[in-house]
């Protein structure tokens, strides 16, 4: 620093062709606290001034007019000074060479603060130079830290020390950076306007790790007890470099949930919940929490953080699985269809998990057990006995629902084995069911007397009766007719029965003559004996009468 041992004769030398009052000190200097400070000082007076008396100076803290009666740091008359300079300042310049460094030695931060120098050459020639030294106490050293401090990218934090002491020399050490991955130092010494400035660089590469991590820089004087720290806070900006979301979840239907996405970055990320395109949920902070209320699901799906911090981007989705019961099962609509026709019964509906949907037919499985959301029932060339209500049921571990549809089946008639014709008390009774949908209309045909029966007439008693598919028809045939050679009525009935879908005509047979024939032959049986008995039990009175009376004569005829 003493290199203004070498500029003052310089300066003085330029001054001469100045006649002008001048002074040359540094604009700032600085100093720690407890050490000491030297200001350099170069002042000039106009040439034609012949001090009288010699040349004396005066030095003020904090503003250069004496009627504001501002501290006197240094007077060259007299020792008097303010109460906070004494035995601290001394001048080391030679005021008639116009040299007036001053010296002030265990300094303090109360000592900060502007220095205006004042030359006295007598008489009148006395002028406070406007030019001031701004001295800043420092209590701890300077880190130059960059305004952002990137990860992955290589990094410089400089130490400052102020070497303005003459005696002491300071040295700086860095602190904390054994973490650091390969910290590189180097040093180096700044003069300007007369000051001296000791620096010591670090370098290194800064990562995502360091940020919050501390840092220090400590200022001290060898063979001395002064020493000085200084610490600072890393701030490392880096992208987002972890996402953290809940694991992919079930809820059931109806409940609530709430999603937690966590963002590791600096400055912290916006934050945004996204489901499909749509943006849900945003913040910039740390961490942000989507809650989703009455879950259906429509809910269901993959929901994805995204962190962005303008460093960088990255995501993480979670899938979240809606579970509910199954829904009530959508099924083909009711039909009429004809005998024959082959059907394809649909059955679909929504379930998590997938539900079973089984097909019954009045309470009757019927098909096979699918374990999906649709089932198909094919029912190939229908019959009557297709015809019913089917019932199409799903179920899962969460609850169960069903539909049903109807399926009426239109066939043309069928004759039952029930229809015949039986003799009766009053005649012939002659009885004709048919089964078809539409239900069959019936009629009975004499082809004997060229006669269709289907009302109630003198001769014949006509009645018909439905019940569902089933049609019933009755005549009665009050006479009995014609005997054939083994003595049975003669009976030539025919039923005609039909609807939309065909017309059928068949010949009614006495199916039960035998069982009235073998009445009439118990009837008769019964009655010889009934009179076989009858003659039987008089001959036997009769008998016992004759019996009586001889016995009542033969005791008549005894002796008394």
């Amino acid at each position: 620093m003493w290199c203004l041992e070498l500029l003052l004769p310089l300066l003085l030398f330029i001054s001469d062709a100045s006649c002008q009052w001048n002074v040359w000190l540094p604009r700032d200097i600085s100093a720690m606290t407890n050490s000491c400070v030297v200001i350099p000082c170069t002042f000039m007076y106009p040439s034609g001034i012949r001090p009288s008396r010699g040349i004396h100076g005066i030095w003020y803290f904090g503003q250069p007019y004496p009627q504001l009666f501002p501290p006197v740091v240094f007077k060259s008359r007299t020792d008097v000074v303010h109460e906070s300079y004494k035995g601290r300042t001394k001048l080391l310049g030679d005021l008639h060479q116009r040299n007036c460094t001053l010296l002030i030695n265990n300094i303090g931060t109360e000592h900060s603060g502007r220095y205006y120098f004042r030359a006295d050459l007598g008489g009148a020639n006395i002028y406070t130079y406007p030019d001031f030294t701004e001295l800043k106490v420092l209590d701890q050293p300077n880190i130059d830290v960059p305004e952002e401090i990137v990860s992955d990218e290589s990094l410089e934090l400089t130490c400052y020390a102020p070497d303005n002491c003459p005696d002491m020399t300071p040295e700086i050490q860095w602190m904390y950076t054994d973490y650091l991955p390969d910290p590189e130092f180097s040093t180096d010494l700044v003069e300007e306007s007369n000051t001296a400035v000791l620096s010591n660089t670090l370098t290194f590469t800064p990562r995502p790790m360091h940020n919050g991590q501390l840092l220090g820089c400590r200022v001290y004087y060898p063979n001395t007890t002064l020493a000085y720290e200084r610490l600072i806070s890393l701030d490392v900006k880096y992208a987002p470099r972890s996402v953290w979301v809940n694991a992919s979840s079930e809820v059931m239907e109806g409940s609530s949930v709430t999603l937690h996405c966590e963002v590791d970055s600096n400055p912290p990320a916006r934050i945004a919940w996204m489901f499909g395109d749509q943006e849900l949920l945003w913040d910039t902070a740390s961490n942000v929490s989507l809650m989703l209320d009455d879950v259906t699901p429509a809910n269901e799906g993959i929901y994805t953080c995204v962190g962005d911090n303008g460093y960088g981007i990255m995501n993480t989705s979670l899938y979240l699985a809606v579970k509910y019961p199954p829904y009530e099962p959508v099924v083909n609509d009711s039909i009429t269809v004809v005998e024959g026709t082959t059907l394809a019964l649909h059955c679909s509906t929504q379930g998590s998990p997938a539900p079973t949907l089984t097909w019954l037919k009045d309470g009757q499985l019927v098909g096979t057990i699918t374990a999906d959301e649709l089932s198909v029932l094919t029912i190939v060339e229908i019959t009557p006995q297709g015809d019913g209500q089917y019932r199409c049921l799903a179920e899962n571990e969460h609850g169960r629902a069903s539909s049903s549809l109807n399926i009426t089946v239109e066939y043309a008639p069928v004759l039952l084995e029930e229809s015949k014709c039986t003799v009766v008390r009053e005649g012939v009774q002659c009885v004709c069911m048919a089964t078809g949908n539409p239900e069959p209309t019936i009629e009975f045909y004499l082809p004997d007397l060229n006669i269709t029966i289907n009302e109630t007439d003198g001769r014949y008693n006509f009645y018909t009766h439905t019940d569902g598919h089933t049609s019933t028809g009755m005549i009665k045939l009050r006479e009995k007719g014609e005997r054939v050679d083994n003595g049975s009525p003669a009976v030539n009935v025919h039923c005609s029965i039909s609807n939309a879908y065909g017309r059928e005509s068949i010949l009614l047979e006495l199916q039960q003559e035998k069982k009235y024939m073998m009445a009439v032959i118990v009837g008769t049986i019964g009655g010889v004996a009934v009179i076989a008995f009858i003659i039987a039990a008089v001959r036997y009175v009769g008998h016992n009468n004759k019996n009586l009376r001889q016995s009542c004569w033969a005791q008549s005829l005894t002796p008394f």
